[in-house]
């Protein structure tokens, strides 16, 4: 793990002199959102720092919407809704240069008698860690998010339900040196906040939606990786506010080409040797042929953590750069997955996951899905060098509903993370589905109103 980006000697420093008077604990929830506590500076490190602080357990049982709802064995009516533990990882502790006065440290979430939670999402993720390291091996990851940027503020927004609002750029900037200047100072604001909280910020771009971004950071060992992704999904929102100006990452705003998360991974050994690199016919090794083999294995058996809501199905449209095929090729964006690199860079990219994937849970599914190739010694069939949306192959599901069918039914999925995590996100499936099956949407009114 790469070394925090603030020590606790420096807390306890600008405690000391004032210049921190407040720390966030914040675990990551279902949704992939940052949810906890603001604790005053000088609690947290004589009360908070050596055993925690404590949450209410439905923060892993509730909806988007925060509504206490059936079918979690973890937490309920009938158990009360008791409390679990936040506890500090200092690994993660960092200045929030957006948020005066404030420093963040995100949280394992444990059960009163100290035991992980297991069906919270960084507990997942660090279950196919260990079964990594089991074999001498570490994942290293990045994530390419993409946002869409609105002139309106979230309360405007809010207010004319999110229809009606005024992208940042109205036509196509990918790439385009202007369009992006046209919103730098935002840009540049959030890429500085990351800088500060301990990111190294690559780049930042355009792209193809109206008002549509990608700020690139570099890659990382997986669980710091998703740290930072969290943090980053939440302080852009929040400095987007600040500048008077609101940003979606959901995975499909509207008709045009959804915001995705690309993730890219690679696997080295504890003395930092490359594991996929070798001398296959296309520079690849064994090992990676096998778990390149499994990505597709497990592809839509865990489409769940790929893709956890209705909205994110949508995406997954003919030439829209979102994959339809359940198939992998060298540099073709048209897949499912795409091997990109060489040598000590060879890795491969899973191109399912959009803006509103929680990343914790989407690279558990990619070391789990690895794994799998690996114990049962699948084949890699050959890379698709054509178009992949003009093929006939196995299709990514395209909704929630075939998705959390192929997910309860997995024997990958079950016998990589149990059970009852397994049972704990198809319930969370259900959960969404029943709400969106009860919903009167805008295109029903439209198409009916009067013309029925």
């Amino acid at each position: 793990m790469a070394p925090a980006p603030m020590s606790l000697e420096q807390l306890r420093i600008d405690v000391e002199h004032d210049t921190v008077d407040t720390v966030i604990v914040a675990m990551t929830d279902m949704q992939g959102r940052l949810q906890g506590k603001r604790i005053d500076a000088r609690h947290f490190l004589h009360d908070v720092l050596g055993h925690g602080t404590e949450g209410c357990n439905y923060l892993l049982a509730v909806d988007v919407e925060m509504n206490t709802v059936d079918g979690y064995a973890i937490s309920s009516w009938e158990t009360g809704y008791g409390d679990f533990v936040l506890d500090p990882d200092m690994h993660t502790l960092r200045r929030l240069a957006w948020q005066p006065g404030t420093a963040l440290v995100l949280a394992d979430v444990l059960w009163l008698d100290r035991r992980p939670v297991a069906e919270s999402p960084r507990q997942i993720l660090r279950r196919q860690l260990d079964r990594l390291a089991e074999r001498g091996w570490t994942a290293f990851v990045g994530t390419e998010l993409e946002f869409i940027l609105f002139d309106d503020t979230y309360e405007q927004a809010f207010s004319r339900h999110y229809a009606d609002l005024t992208p940042s750029n109205q036509y196509n900037v990918d790439y385009s040196i202007v369009g992006t200047s046209r919103v730098e100072p935002l840009l540049r604001a959030i890429r500085l906040g990351m800088r500060s909280a301990g990111m190294q910020v690559e780049s930042v771009k355009g792209e193809c939606n109206f008002g549509q971004h990608e700020i690139a950071f570099k890659y990382d060992d997986a669980l710091t990786t998703c740290d930072n992704h969290v943090v980053y999904k939440t302080g852009a929102k929040e400095i987007a506010a600040q500048h008077g100006s609101s940003l979606t990452f959901m995975a499909k705003y509207d008709a045009r080409e959804g915001n995705s998360c690309h993730i890219h991974l690679s696997l080295r050994t504890a003395d930092g040797d490359p594991v996929f690199a070798g001398d296959g016919p296309h520079g690849t090794s064994p090992v990676f042929d096998k778990f390149v083999a499994g990505q597709l294995a497990g592809l839509r058996e865990l489409s769940c953590f790929f893709a956890p809501n209705v909205n994110s199905y949508k995406r997954y449209q003919p030439a829209t750069f979102a994959p339809t095929a359940v198939k992998w090729g060298i540099d073709n964006r048209t897949c499912a997955i795409r091997v990109v690199g060489h040598g000590s860079s060879l890795r491969f990219e899973n191109r399912l996951p959009g803006g509103d994937v929680n990343p914790y849970l989407a690279v558990a599914a990619m070391i789990a899905s690895g794994l799998y190739g690996i114990d049962n010694d699948l084949e890699l069939e050959d890379p698709l060098a054509g178009n992949a949306y003009a093929v006939e192959a196995e299709h990514v599901p395209t909704t929630l509903r075939e998705a959390a069918g192929l997910w309860s039914a997995s024997t990958i999925a079950r016998e990589a993370f149990g059970d009852a995590v397994v049972d704990h996100y198809a319930n969370t499936a259900r959960v969404e589905l029943a709400a969106f099956d009860a919903a009167v949407t805008d295109w029903e009114r439209v198409r009916n109103f009067e013309r029925m």
